[in-house]
C-alpha cells in the first residue's frame, strides 16, 4: 500500500509498459525459415510460382481450408452449406479485421471474384471458376454462390486467398500494382520487409482472428543453393528445412539429430513410365503387363531413395479418399514377364525393344531409367534410354507426343481431378492425356464425378476409376519419393499430420 501512495497512477502505467516491453522483447521468439528464389506478386490470386505462394499463404485466407487430414473445413467462413446441389451458401465470421484495422466482409469475397474471373487479370486459377454462374452477397456476412452444375470442386474454388476491396477497388491495374509487394490481408502474419533478392520477415498480428500465433516473428532467409541451406540447418541457423534421402542417410551426425525432429511422409508426387498407346508395339495390354511385371520398384525406391519412398501403385493420392487400398502392387515375375512376351512371339531372336525419353536436370529419374533398362533386361526385353534438355523434351518429345515411351513425374492434388489425364476429350495436343488412354467406362466415371458434390459418392466412383486405370496399365506406375522435414526441438506443439506439419503453426512455441 505504501508503494502506490509514493507512486502516482500515471508513473505505474509507464512501469507496466516498460515492463511488457522488456517481458515481449526477452520471450519474442523467431522462426528461421529459407527460401530458395524471391517472389514475383504476393496476391492470392497471382502466386503462380513456390515462393509466392509460400508467403501469401501466412497473409491470406480463404473462406475455406483445409483441416489436418485434407478434409475442406472453415476458415474465413462460419459455415457452409448446399441448399441444393448447384447452390453454395457461405456464413462468413464477424470477428475478422485487415490488417490495417477494416473489417472483413462479403464485399471482399465479390471483389476477388469479380477479380479473378476480369478478362485484364491473368491468373492461371481462372478456369477453376468456369462453373460458377453468380456470386452473390446476401448481406455483410453470407455469401451465395450459384454453379452452372453440380461441381465436384466447389469447395475448394474458394480456398483462394481473398483481397481488400477497399484497398484496390481503384486500382487500375491489378498485375502492376504495389499492392503486390506490400500486401495486407487477414492472415496470421503480416509483411515487414521484402525486396528481391534478399531476406522476408512476417511479424505476428496482433488482432488475428484466431488469436495472434505463438512464435512473433518469421524469417525466410534468401538462400539460392540448397547446399548452403543444409549447412545452415546443421549450424542450428534454420529452425526448419527439407532433406535428401542421402543427406538423412549418409550426412547426418549424432548432434544434428539430437537437434532436430524428422518427419518422413509421402510425397504428394508419383513417377511413371508412360506408354504411347497410339503405338502398335503398346496397344496389347499383355505387353505392358509383360513390362511391369519385369519390374521391381521396391528395388527402385531402395537405390533411388534409400528406401525412403513407396511403391507407387496408381493414379491418386494414397491416404486421400479416391484412394483404392484393394490395388496391390504387381510384384516382379521375370518367369511370367518372359511367358507373356513368349506368348506374342517376342524372343531372343525378336525381343521387345522400346526406347525410353526423359529430361536432363533431374538425376535421379535419370538413375531410374538405367535401373529400370537393367531390370527389363532380365527378361529380355531392350530398353533404349535417350535425354534431353527440358525444353527440347517438352517441344520435340511430349507435346507432339513424339515417343514410344517417356519418363515423367505427376503433382498430385489433395482434391483429384481425373479429367486432365485420364478422360479421352484430354488426348488432344496442348493437354496432359500424353499416352493417348481411352477408356469409356472411365469417361462416364470422370463425368459422374465431376457433378458429384457428396464426397463419400465421390470417393466410391474415384476408386473404381483407380482400379480400372491400374487395370489397364497405361503408366508403370513407379514410386512415390517421401518428403523429409526437420523441425529444431526447441519448437513446441508440432502435430505431424496428413498434409504436413504446418497446419498448426499458430499453436508452435519455440522455447
Amino acid at each position: 500500500m505504501h508503494f502506490l501512495v509514493q507512486y502516482p497512477m500515471k508513473k505505474l502505467l509507464q512501469i507496466s509498459t516498460i515492463y511488457f516491453l522488456l517481458i515481449s522483447f526477452l520471450y519474442a521468439s523467431t522462426l528461421n525459415l529459407s527460401m530458395s528464389s524471391s517472389p514475383s506478386r504476393i496476391n492470392p490470386i497471382l502466386a503462380n510460382d513456390t515462393a509466392s505462394s509460400e508467403i501469401a499463404k501466412w497473409i491470406f485466407n480463404g473462406m475455406l481450408k483445409y483441416d489436418k487430414d485434407g478434409k475442406p473445413t472453415t476458415d474465413l467462413a462460419s459455415s457452409y452449406k448446399f441448399e441444393t446441389p448447384t447452390k453454395l451458401i457461405i456464413k462468413l465470421k464477424e470477428n475478422v479485421l485487415w490488417h490495417d484495422g477494416v473489417k472483413f466482409t462479403s464485399k471482399d469475397v465479390i471483389f476477388t471474384y469479380n477479380k479473378i474471373i476480369d478478362p485484364k487479370v491473368f491468373t492461371s486459377i481462372k478456369s477453376n471458376y468456369k462453373e460458377v454462374q453468380r456470386v452473390k452477397a446476401l448481406d455483410d456476412y453470407t455469401v451465395e454462390i450459384i454453379f452452372k452444375k453440380p461441381y465436384f470442386k466447389a469447395l475448394e474454388t474458394w480456398m483462394i486467398g481473398i483481397m481488400p476491396e477497399h484497398l484496390l477497388k481503384d486500382e487500375k491495374d491489378l498485375m502492376t500494382s504495389s499492392f503486390n509487394k506490400n500486401p495486407i490481408g487477414t492472415g496470421p502474419y503480416t509483411l515487414e520487409s521484402f525486396k528481391v533478392g534478399s531476406d522476408i520477415k512476417l511479424s505476428a498480428y496482433e488482432n488475428y482472428f484466431e488469436g495472434k500465433p505463438k512464435i512473433d516473428t518469421l524469417l525466410y532467409k534468401f538462400l539460392p543453393d540448397p547446399n548452403t541451406s543444409f549447412l545452415f540447418l546443421k549450424q542450428k541457423r534454420l529452425d526448419y528445412g527439407g532433406l535428401t534421402p542421402i543427406q538423412i542417410d549418409r550426412q547426418l551426425t549424432k548432434d544434428f539429430k539430437d537437434s532436430f525432429s524428422i518427419v518422413e511422409k509421402p510425397a504428394f508426387a508419383y513417377s511413371y513410365l508412360g506408354f504411347n498407346l497410339k503405338n502398335k508395339k503398346f496397344q496389347d495390354k499383355r505387353v505392358r503387363k509383360a513390362i511391369s511385371l519385369a519390374v521391381d520398384k521396391k528395388e527402385l525406391v531402395d537405390i533411388l531413395y534409400f528406401g525412403h519412398g513407396k511403391v507407387c501403385n496408381g493414379p491418386f493420392l494414397p491416404g486421400s479418399f479416391a484412394y483404392n487400398e484393394d490395388v496391390k502392387e504387381i510384384k516382379q515375375d521375370i518367369k511370367e514377364s518372359k511367358r507373356l512376351l513368349e506368348e506374342l512371339g517376342y524372343n531372343k531372336d525378336n525381343p521387345l525393344s522400346f526406347e525410353v525419353v526423359t529430361n536432363t536436370g533431374n538425376d535421379i529419374r535419370i538413375n531410374a531409367a538405367q535401373i529400370l533398362q537393367y531390370q527389363l533386361a532380365k527378361a529380355g526385353i531392350k530398353m533404349k534410354i535417350r535425354v534431353m534438355e527440358w525444353q527440347a523434351f517438352l517441344n520435340t518429345v511430349v507435346h507432339p507426343r513424339n515417343f514410344e515411351a517417356i519418363l515423367l513425374g505427376w503433382s498430385l492434388a489433395l482434391m483429384p481431378d481425373a479429367y486432365p489425364l485420364w478422360h479421352s476429350d484430354s488426348d488432344k495436343l496442348g493437354r496432359f492425356n500424353l499416352v493417348g488412354y481411352r477408356n469409356k467406362t472411365v469417361d462416364k466415371l470422370i463425368e459422374q464425378g465431376s457433378t458429384t458434390v457428396n464426397r463419400e459418392e465421390l470417393g466410391k466412383i474415384y476408386k473404381k476409376i483407380f482400379k480400372i486405370i491400374a487395370d489397364d496399365l497405361p503408366y508403370l506406375f513407379l514410386y512415390i519419393p517421401n518428403t523429409i522435414t526437420v523441425i529444431n526441438k526447441d519448437i513446441k506443439n508440432v502435430e505431424p499430420a496428413f498434409i504436413g506439419v504446418m497446419h498448426n503453426q499458430n499453436d508452435w512455441i519455440k522455447e
